[in-house]
């Protein structure tokens, strides 16, 4: 336990003296053991009544304390030598500026099978013969890592056994379960549900010190879990009432933890898919449903895989979810996701074992490296730089890295989609080629041992995770503003090319002037047919879109032989990367929030929400192997489970990938922003993630407000 007259802990302190303690020797053990000392000098805290052990609040000062082993600042300043053009297009949110680590999932439920010991086993095999000195290095780092773990593990029973000894009777037999269980684990492997859970928990808080960043999910709980809970069951030593009150105390230590972070999403993924592709559905995936639901808390994130061959009564708590469990719902349908790994290339049975690496981000499970969320492209202001020939409408600034003419010098809508599209891979390979640098400097600067030694193929290949260890090297990012790029183009081609409504020039001139002396302009191309009415051209080009932005993506091969893949999201960028927008083609003023992920813009979906899921999933879906998300937001006047339910199964029939949504009522929301003290507790969903809406600020709530709420 840490004295009373200590000074407040941090981890970055304890990291930072320790990096400096190991100065003189090789980098990678350095930054190894400065890493293992600040693991293990990470406090001991008890709780009253707990059946769970272990917490440490290093949330915030983490992140905000100077890393010793930092990378991003380098990282930029290299990447700024060598891609000149970034700065520019970044300054002007063409695309993010920097790389988002995090966003990952690893196969902790190789600590519960094997134990710390057994994995140390692994690694001592490995060093003793290694295929060469990187490989030696790596097995060495990894061991001072785990060794490290264990070392805290163990502190938490000398705690225990020295509060034993001071504490009430009837306080006994609950501290000598705990001081066996962890005696036990995570040293050992697990046994039964209760040392699985408690295994998962403890190696869960030591990861997220070493990898601090937000997204890191834990994934498939119920798949690994239930088969320890199973078996307890079955002997009668357990009972799902009792799992229940565990799974509830520890999303309550989750949410502790987290509270003041509502985006730092660690996500928990339930039912789905067996390797094999049977239905992986078990009554623990039913018990982490119904828990969040029943506690007023937003961590962690819970989600619903639904398989092919999904039980009735999991689609009915689905529905329900959606309905009843305050915004905080997320659907994910598997055929249609496997479908699209698998076409990315991925065997079916590691595409089986995907979840979502945070807000999400599809990912198998313990395969990837972590820049799976790495950033975002703005696709409208591509579109409005190809029309306008590099001029920012908002600015009025000519971009020197965009060589382009504008929409006058095109003598057909062939010669300016191609445009399009070549302006498009170019940004978005300069973006990847940036992923590199900071892949590069990520093994460099920043090496996870400790995740790596869960992650597959790391022992194999003697790497650490960024350093060619893992089994797919692949980045993913989020091309926003889809549909409103799709609708920006088709209304060019039937206003200037096909149906002779304006000159290219006359188009011009309205967007510069933000439609002003335009009007009835501006209210011909609102006329023009929108993707998400379930007009055919109008959905065609927006396949057309999307099928070229995912092509760019395949096309590029990361620095260890793995590809970008699109992720597609909004998360809390709409509102922003409107503001980033001049005037559009499709008649929107400028600034007007771009839609969220592959929905059609609110102001499109004049024929219902029936229409919009059918141009929704005619996309071609099966090319976004980082997943499709899509946001249905439905007047609680109207949502009942004779709607949702029937709506849900329409949209898991026809393909689509990910469905989530709000049905709170926007007269409350417009209250909550007049009275925020009253309505601390109302949550929203924003974008891959849910909220609690006044601790968001006042243009996100402005975006959430005005979204389309279906209704009858």
């Amino acid at each position: 336990m840490r004295g009373k007259n200590q000074p407040p802990y941090t981890f970055a302190a304890d990291l930072a003296a320790a990096y400096a303690r190991f100065e003189g020797i090789p980098k990678h053990e350095r930054q190894a053991l400065a890493f293992a000392e600040a693991i293990e000098k990470m406090p001991v805290y008890l709780l009253p009544d707990e059946r769970l052990v272990g917490m440490v609040y290093h949330l915030g000062e983490r992140i905000k304390a100077e890393d010793p082993v930092s990378w991003h600042k380098e990282a930029e300043e290299i990447a700024y030598k060598i891609i000149p053009e970034n700065a520019e297009l970044a300054e002007l949110n063409v695309y993010t500026d920097g790389a988002a680590r995090g966003h990952i999932t690893w196969r902790w439920d190789w600590i519960l099978k094997k134990g710390t010991d057994g994995l140390l086993k692994d690694y001592r095999r490995a060093l003793e013969n290694p295929r060469d000195e990187k490989a030696s290095q790596f097995y060495r780092c990894v061991i001072y890592l785990l060794e490290a773990f264990q070392r805290w593990c163990d502190k938490h029973v000398d705690a225990l056994k020295d509060a034993l000894e001071s504490c009430e009777p009837s306080d006994r037999p609950r501290l000598q379960e705990l001081i066996e269980i962890c005696s036990r684990v995570p040293r050992y492997p697990a046994r039964n549900f209760r040392e699985a859970l408690q295994s998962f928990w403890i190696q869960h808080i030591a990861v997220i010190a070493e990898e601090p960043w937000g997204g890191n999910g834990p994934g498939r709980v119920d798949y690994f879990l239930w088969p320890y809970l199973e078996r307890d069951i079955a002997e009668g030593v357990m009972t799902l009432q009792d799992a229940r009150e565990l799974i509830d105390e520890m999303f309550i230590r989750f949410d502790e933890r987290l509270m003041d972070a509502d985006g730092w999403v660690e996500a928990i993924v339930v039912g789905g898919s067996n390797p094999n592709g049977s239905s992986s559905v078990n009554p623990l995936s039913y018990i982490i449903v119904e828990s969040i639901m029943g506690l007023d808390v937003l961590h962690p994130s819970i989600y619903m895989r639904m398989p092919e061959d999904c039980p009735d009564d999991f689609i009915k708590l689905a529905a329900h979810y959606l309905l009843k469990g305050r915004n905080r719902a997320q659907i994910l349908n598997d055929p249609a996701i496997i479908k699209a790994m698998e076409t990315f290339g991925m065997p079916k049975e590691d595409a089986a074992m995907y979840t979502c690496g945070g807000c999400m981000e599809i990912t198998p499970q313990g395969m990837n490296s972590d820049l799976l969320f790495a950033g975002f492209q703005n696709i409208p202001k591509t579109v409005e730089l190809v029309i306008t020939g590099g001029e920012c409408l908002v600015t009025g600034k000519k971009l020197k890295a965009v060589n382009l003419p504008s929409l006058v010098a095109y003598k057909t809508f062939d010669e300016f989609y191609k445009a399009f599209e070549n302006e498009l891979a170019r940004e978005l390979n300069l973006f990847f080629r940036r992923l590199d640098i900071y892949s590069e400097m990520c093994a460099e600067n920043r090496p996870c041992y400790l995740q790596s030694s869960m992650i597959a193929d790391c022992l194999e290949r003697g790497r650490e995770m960024h350093d060619g260890g893992a089994r797919y090297h692949d980045y993913g990012s989020s091309p926003m503003g889809l549909p409103n790029a799709a609708d920006a183009i088709f209304a060019v081609k039937k206003a200037v090319y096909d149906d002779n409504i304006c000159t290219a020039e006359e188009l011009l001139a309205a967007l510069r002037a933000n439609f002003e002396g335009y009007e009835d302009l501006r209210l011909k191309l609102r006329a023009i047919p929108k993707y998400g009415q379930q007009n055919p051209e109008a959905d065609a080009m927006a396949a057309r879109v999307m099928e070229s932005v995912c092509r760019i993506y395949e096309s590029y091969r990361t620095r260890w032989g793995g590809r970008a893949k699109p992720v597609v999201l909004t998360f809390v960028w709409a509102a922003m990367l409107g503001s980033q927008l001049g005037a559009t083609a499709d008649g929107n003023k400028a600034g007007t929030p771009i839609a969220q992920s592959l929905t059609p813009q609110s102001s499109s979906m004049t024929e219902g929400i029936t229409a919009a899921i059918g141009s929704y999933t005619s996309m071609p879906l099966n090319l976004v192997a980082g997943g499709g998300s899509s946001m249905w937001d439905i007047d609680p006047q109207w949502a009942s489970p004779a709607v949702i339910e029937p709506l849900l199964r329409t949209f898991l029939k026809l393909g689509g990938h990910i469905w989530q949504g709000n049905t709170t009522d926007v007269e409350e929301l417009i209250k909550a922003r007049e009275n925020p003290n009253d309505y601390r507790s109302l949550m929203v969903r924003v974008g891959g993630y849910s909220a609690r809406f006044v601790t968001l600020d006042d243009e996100l709530q402005r975006e959430i407000i005005n979204r389309r709420r279906h209704a009858r």
